[in-house]
């Protein structure tokens, strides 16, 4: 049966908004989990050994420190004998006591068990942050003065909307599952920018190459017509895509897996928004703005 991706419109736009209402309270009540690469501060990480409980390392972290100066206390990913440690920055001598604390309670050898320590100005990780900001900002600018001069402003308005969109789905993923947000997520989003771009601009080439060859028909049946005729090629392009992340994800080291993880949703947002926001959006904006309305 042929989809009616214009017609239905309404169901697509209920799914984004509803994806929409979740992320926004998830950004309230679960918030971020900010790596110190943005705020600043220090991070330790101890090889254990064995399970341990979180609670017991705090309490004697903030023995050895000032009130308030524990940002987090977590396991490493899927490892459940590392801790991750995390702290607003703290001196040299502050740091060796937090490690030489915590290696007593478990009968740890210092000099094995530490396995890295990082300290980040809160200068730098604001700079950071200032510049990830920018960069995404800057991406999706460039990309709207593309789709116009490419396509039509009405087409950029769309797109930008659906990009939107995927690096929103991406942040709830980043808060719902409470993944650490270090510079690996300036790398996701623009990832995530770049295939989402590329998939809604074959759309939407299809459209205006559909709008020339069929002018008897209205500009809702055209974009129907022309996501249903790239509808494979967007679906078959990311199950190839997801196939080579999702084996990154299964064999890569932690520090992947946290960046793979968000760019599969990413991956999935990207498709449903080229498919079923993209064209729709741009049809809606059309039937309203457009000089054939």
């Amino acid at each position: 049966m042929k989809l009616d991706f214009v017609k239905n419109k309404k169901i697509s736009f209920i799914i984004a908004a509803v994806v929409f209402v979740v992320g926004i309270a998830s950004f309230i009540i679960r918030g971020f989990n900010i790596d110190i690469d943005f705020v600043g501060g220090t991070e330790i990480i101890i090889e254990i050994g064995s399970d341990f409980n979180e609670d017991d390392v705090r309490e004697v972290v903030e023995g050895v420190t000032s009130n308030n100066i524990v940002s987090s206390i977590r396991k490493s990913g899927s490892k459940n004998d590392e801790v991750v440690i995390q702290t607003k920055e703290i001196d040299s001598d502050t740091r060796s006591r937090v490690v030489e604390v915590v290696c007593e309670k478990y009968s740890l050898d210092p000099e094995t068990a530490l396995l890295s320590v990082d300290n980040v100005g809160a200068s730098v990780g604001s700079k950071l942050l200032r510049d990830a900001i920018l960069a995404s900002g800057l991406a999706v600018v460039l990309m709207l003065v593309y789709i116009t001069f490419r396509f039509a402003f009405l087409s950029g308005v769309a797109a930008v909307v659906c990009l939107c969109h995927d690096v929103f789905v991406m942040m709830a993923v980043y808060s719902l599952f409470d993944i650490p947000m270090g510079t690996t997520v300036i790398a996701a989003i623009l990832t995530i920018l770049g295939y989402s771009i590329n998939a809604t601009i074959i759309v939407f080439d299809r459209i205006r190459a559909n709008k020339k060859s069929m002018g008897e028909k209205t500009f809702d049946e055209v974009v129907n017509t022309s996501i249903s005729q790239t509808f494979k090629r967007s679906l078959y392009t990311t199950l190839t895509t997801l196939f080579t992340i999702g084996m990154v994800y299964l064999l890569g080291v932690d520090s992947i897996k946290q960046f793979a993880f968000p760019l599969i949703i990413g991956i999935f947002a990207g498709l449903f928004s080229s498919v079923f926001l993209a064209g729709p959006v741009w049809a809606t904006l059309q039937n309203k703005f457009g000089k054939n309305k």
